[in-house]
C-alpha cells in the first residue's frame, strides 16, 4: 500500500548526465513488447568504507535468493515453465533468427519480466506469438529426459505446459478486481489453494481480528491459506514452513551481513528479522518493524521480506521483494526539512481535525542511492517507499521514507528527446514550465507522497485496517497523492527553500492530470478496464477533478488540430478540489467506509472512455516509448587478498539483461522444482 509507482511517461526533463570513466553511461539496455530495460548507477559507492560495501554485498546477496519466493506467489506454474523456458531458449539449435524462435524469445523476457507468465501491471497472462507446435517439438527435444520430472510421461507434460502457455482460459490473470466476481476463485496468483473462495477468506480472518487491539499484526501478511480436510489453514513462510530453502538462504547471507553492520542498533534490527524470518511469528515481524523505523543513524539500510500486497486480491498477503541501499546525504537535505516539518503539515491538512493525528511521531526520510533490487522491486522497481505499513506502528513510533533518485535519473536520462512533450503538452509555456521544473516538483511530490502523505491522518478507535477490501491499496495511494499534490502548491515550500517559484507546482500538476485522464491509457490494452491499484488512483483523481471542476471550466479536455489535450484554466481551484478529494478520501479512510469508497473507486478510476483511448494509442504509435520501464542490476563482485580475507567489492554496469536473467536462474534458484 506504501509504492510510488514511477510516472515518468516520457516527459523531457533536465538533469545532470552521469559519466562512467569519462564515457557516456549507456542506460538502455533492451527494448520488447511494451517494455524497455534500463540500467542504473550507483554512484558513490566506492566512496563508502570495506564495512558498509561488506554489508552491502551480503544483503545484496540476501536479497537475490529471495527471487524464486516471488515467482510462486505471482503463480504456481511459474516455477516449472521457467527452466523449461529456458532450458529450449539455449539449447535451440536451429537458426535462431527465424520468426518462431524470435517470438519465443520475446515472450521468455516478457516472462522474465513479470516474474512469471502474467503482465506485472496488468496482470493478464502474455500471449506468445510463436506456434504451438514450435514448442511441443522444441520442449520434446530439449527437455525431456533431462531430469526425473521428465521421465515417462514426457507427452503428458508437454501438452500440460502448452495449455499453461497458449489456452487463454487457463490462469487467465494474475489478480482480478472486477466488481461483483470472487476474487480470489478468479485470480491466478498462488496465495491461496484450491477450492479457497472469497467469502472463506474473508471469514476466516474477520474472525481471527480483536477489534479492541490496539496493536494488531498483519493477519495474513506471510502465509498462504489452503483448505485441508474440509478446514482452512494458514501455511506460513518461514524456515520450516512454506519456502523454507530460500529463505534459509536469506538467513544465511543477513547472518554473514551482522558482521558488517554499522552499530549495534542495526545490528539487533537484522537479528530481529532473522528471528522473524525462524518463527514465522508476525509479532516479531512488528518488533522488527519498529527497530527498522527507528534506526536512523545507519548510512546502509534495506528492506527485505514480504511486505507490499498489490498482488493479493484482498490486499493481504505481502509479496516478497527487497531493495539494498546507501543514503545520498547531499540530496536528503530536502527530505528532512520535510520530514521536521511533518506536523505543520498534518494540523493544516484540508481534512476534518477529527482524523488527523494529534501528534506525528518519527516521521524520517531520505533520499537513497539503490544498490540492488529484487523480487517484487526487480526488474519494474519503485521510485519511493514508505514503511512500515502498519497504521499502529506509523501512530506510535512513526515511519521511515525513501526516494530512489538514482533510479529517477536514469528514467528521467531514457526519456531525453523521445517527443512526448511535443505531441502531447498543450502549448510551448507549458512544455517550458515542464522543462524547468518537473523533475524537481516531480521528486518532491514523490517525497511528500511517501515522507506524509502515507503517514498522515489516523483510523477511528476500532476501525478495521483492512476495512476497505480489495479498493484498500486504490485509496490509500489516493489518498498519499493527494496530500501530496495539494501541499506542492503551497506557499509553505518556497518558504521553506523547497521551490524557488510560486508557480513551479503547476509543472507536476499538468503532468498528473495528462497522466490520469489521458497517457497513462497507453498501458491499457483496447476494450480493457484499469484494474492496477496506482493507475487507478491516478485516474480516480484525475476524472473527479474534472468533473467536479466542470461547472467553472477548472480543468478542460479541449482540441486543438484533431487533438485532444488536458487545459488546466485555474490552478488555484484545482488544488481546491484536491484538498476536497483528500478530506473525502482520508474520512473514508479514517471511518472504513467501505460503500463510500467502493463507489468512488467504481465511478471514477475503472472505465476508459474508448474513442479517447484509440485516440492516444494512435498518438503513442509514432513515437517510440515504451509503455513500461525496468532495469537490470550491477554485478557486485568480491575482492579477496592471498589469504582468503575480503579487501574490497567493486561494481561493474556490463551485463546484459538474458545474460543476468539466466545467471540469476544459475545461481539463486532456492526452490528450483527441477
Amino acid at each position: 500500500m506504501t509504492t510510488a509507482i514511477a510516472t515518468y511517461m516520457g516527459l523531457s526533463i533536465t538533469f545532470n548526465a552521469m559519466a562512467t570513466d569519462n564515457k557516456k553511461f549507456d542506460y538502455v539496455v533492451d527494448r520488447f513488447a511494451d517494455i524497455e530495460v534500463l540500467r542504473y548507477k550507483v554512484p558513490d559507492f566506492e566512496n563508502l568504507s570495506l564495512n558498509q560495501k561488506l554489508l552491502v554485498y551480503h544483503l545484496t546477496e540476501a536479497a537475490l535468493e529471495g527471487r524464486d519466493i516471488l515467482w510462486d506467489q505471482n503463480c504456481a506454474v511459474n516455477l516449472y515453465l521457467r527452466p523449461v523456458l529456458e532450458r529450449i531458449y539455449t539449447n535451440y539449435k536451429v537458426d535462431r533468427n527465424n520468426a518462431d524462435f524470435k517470438a519465443f524469445e520475446k515472450y521468455l523476457k516478457q516472462v522474465w519480466f513479470g516474474n512469471g507468465i502474467h503482465h506485472h501491471y496488468s496482470m493478464d497472462k502474455f500471449t506468445p506469438e510463436f506456434s504451438r507446435e514450435f514448442f511441443e517439438q522444441q520442449f520434446m527435444e530439449n527437455c525431456k529426459g533431462n531430469s526425473k520430472i521428465f521421465a515417462d510421461t514426457d507427452k503428458a507434460l508437454c501438452k500440460s505446459f502448452a495449455d499453461i502457455i497458449f489456452d487463454p482460459t487457463v490462469y487467465a490473470k494474475r489478480v482480478n478486481q472486477a466488481a461483483g466476481q470472487d476474487l480470489i476463485v478468479t485470480s491466478a496468483c498462488n496465495l491461496y489453494g484450491d477450492g479457497v473462495t472469497q467469502a472463506e477468506v474473508e471469514a476466516y480472518y474477520n474472525n481471527l481480528k480483536d477489534t479492541t487491539d490496539l496493536t494488531p499484526i498483519s493477519y495474513g501478511l506471510n502465509s498462504r491459506l489452503i483448505k485441508k480436510d474440509g478446514k482452512l489453514i494458514e501455511e506460513t513462510y518461514r524456515i520450516g514452513g512454506l519456502y523454507s530453502n530460500a529463505i534459509k538462504a536469506i538467513c544465511g547471507h543477513l547472518n554473514q551481513a551482522m558482521q558488517y553492520a554499522e552499530n549495534d542498533a542495526q545490528r539487533a534490527t537484522i537479528a530481529k528479522l532473522i528471528e522473524y524470518y525462524t518463527t514465522g511469528n508476525l509479532k516479531a515481524f512488528d518488533d522488527y518493524s519498529i527497530m527498522w523505523t527507528e534506526d536512523t543513524a545507519s548510512k546502509v539500510d534495506f528492506i527485505n521480506g514480504f511486505i507490499e500486497s498489490y498482488g493479493d486480491p484482498l490486499g493481504m498477503t505481502g509479496s516478497w521483494e527487497s531493495i539494498v541501499n546507501f543514503k545520498n546525504d547531499k540530496a536528503s537535505a530536502r527530505t528532512e526539512i520535510i520530514s521536521s516539518n511533518a506536523q505543520w503539515f498534518e494540523d493544516n491538512s484540508p481534512v476534518d481535525p477529527r482524523f488527523r493525528k494529534d501528534k506525528v511521531k518519527g516521521v524520517s526520510a531520505k533520499v537513497i542511492t539503490a544498490a540492488i533490487l529484487a523480487g517484487d522491486a526487480y526488474p519494474a522497481t519503485p521510485i519511493g517507499i514508505n514503511l512500515p505499513n502498519a497504521n499502529w506502528i506509523r501512530a506510535t513510533h512513526g515511519s521511515k521514507s525513501v526516494t530512489l533518485e538514482n533510479i529517477t535519473e536514469a528514467y528521467d536520462e531514457a526519456s531525453h528527446g523521445n517527443g512526448f512533450n511535443e505531441e502531447f503538452v498543450i502549448d510551448k509555456s507549458t512544455r517550458e514550465l515542464m522543462n524547468k521544473y518537473l523533475f524537481i516538483t516531480d521528486n518532491l511530490h514523490t517525497d511528500l507522497h511517501e515522507c506524509l502523505g502515507h503517514g498522515s491522518g489516523r483510523l477511528l478507535p476500532g476501525v478495521d485496517p483492512d476495512a476497505l477490501k480489495a479498493h484498500g491499496s486504490t485509496l490509500e495511494e489516493a489518498r498519499a497523492d493527494l496530500f501530496a499534490l495539494y501541499y506542492l502548491a503551497d506557499p509553505k515550500l518556497v518558504e521553506l527553500g523547497l521551490l524557488d517559484n510560486p508557480d513551479a507546482y503547476k509543472a507536476e500538476y499538468y503532468k498528473y492530470m495528462l497522466n490520469g485522464l489521458m497517457t497513462q491509457l497507453m498501458r491499457i490494452e483496447p476494450g480493457k478496464d484499469i484494474e492496477e491499484a496506482h493507475m487507478r488512483n491516478r485516474q480516480l483523481i484525475a476524472a473527479w477533478a474534472l468533473k467536479h471542476g466542470a461547472k467553472n471550466k477548472v480543468v478542460e479536455l479541449v482540441k486543438k488540430g484533431g487533438k485532444t489535450y488536458v487545459k488546466i484554466n485555474d490552478y488555484k481551484a484545482l488544488r481546491k478540489l484536491f484538498g476536497e478529494l483528500l478530506g473525502e478520501i482520508q474520512r473514508i479512510k479514517s471511518e472504513g467506509d467501505y460503500n463510500a469508497g467502493a463507489k468512488l473507486v467504481e465511478e471514477y478510476a475503472v472505465k476508459v472512455d474508448p474513442k479517447l483511448h484509440k485516440e492516444v494509442l494512435d498518438r503513442y504509435s509514432h513515437l517510440t516509448i515504451a509503455p513500461y520501464k525496468g532495469f537490470v542490476n550491477p554485478v557486485y563482485t568480491l575482492v579477496k587478498d592471498k589469504d582468503g580475507n575480503p579487501i574490497d567489492v567493486t561494481v561493474s554496469y556490463d551485463e546484459d539483461y538474458i545474460s543476468q536473467m539466466l545467471r540469476y536462474s544459475r545461481e539463486y534458484s532456492p526452490l528450483k522444482k527441477f
